[in-house]
């Protein structure tokens, strides 16, 4: 049976982003992402985490790191008993034009054929609109964009919110 899932972007979503984020003591939870996920698991969905981390092929850091701080961050879910079904990640730079790099929906499709996902009834949550982008290529039309409304000239989502803690009146089913 499909399962329906909350497709979620991790730098600007989950954590603050810096720019080439590998570091534990740098890694800092968005306000509202533990609450937020309770809320999707107790609604039923499924939990990914779908991530662009070109800063492996640009050498900033190496798989390893990415890994190690991949599971801190799945272990802190964990202690706030939130399952993360999976993550999965790009390690290329937009120049290497493979299919996993968001906009283009490869670690969306890799995930649904993993899973066997609804992707009619799953949403995407991004900070950026090529995570928009991705989901629509994948056939995912509910597609929130965290962002200040003020900036965005425009975008394909269907809703655009500042703050994770809005997503509670968003996603009800």
């Amino acid at each position: 049976m499909p399962i329906k899932t909350i497709f979620l972007d991790r730098d600007g979503v989950i954590n603050k982003d810096i720019g080439y984020l590998y570091k534990i003591a740098e890694f800092e939870f968005i306000d509202g992402i533990f609450e937020a996920c309770l809320h999707f698991e107790k609604l039923g969905y499924k939990i990914i985490v779908v991530t662009n981390q070109s800063g492996i092929s640009r050498g900033y850091y190496n798989a390893n790191q990415y890994k190690y701080l991949t599971n801190w961050m799945i272990r802190q879910f964990n202690y706030k008993n939130i399952d993360i079904l999976d993550i999965f990640h790009c390690p290329h730079e937009a120049e290497e034009n493979c299919n996993c790099r968001k906009p283009k929906p490869g670690m969306l499709n890799k995930a649904q054929n993993k899973y066997n996902i609804d992707m009619e009834n799953s949403w995407m949550i991004g900070d950026k609109e090529r995570d928009i982008l991705a989901a629509r290529c994948a056939g995912i039309r509910n597609t929130i964009l965290i962002s200040d409304i003020q900036k965005v000239a425009k975008s394909e989502a269907k809703h655009i919110t500042n703050s994770l803690k809005k997503i509670k009146e968003i996603i009800i089913i």
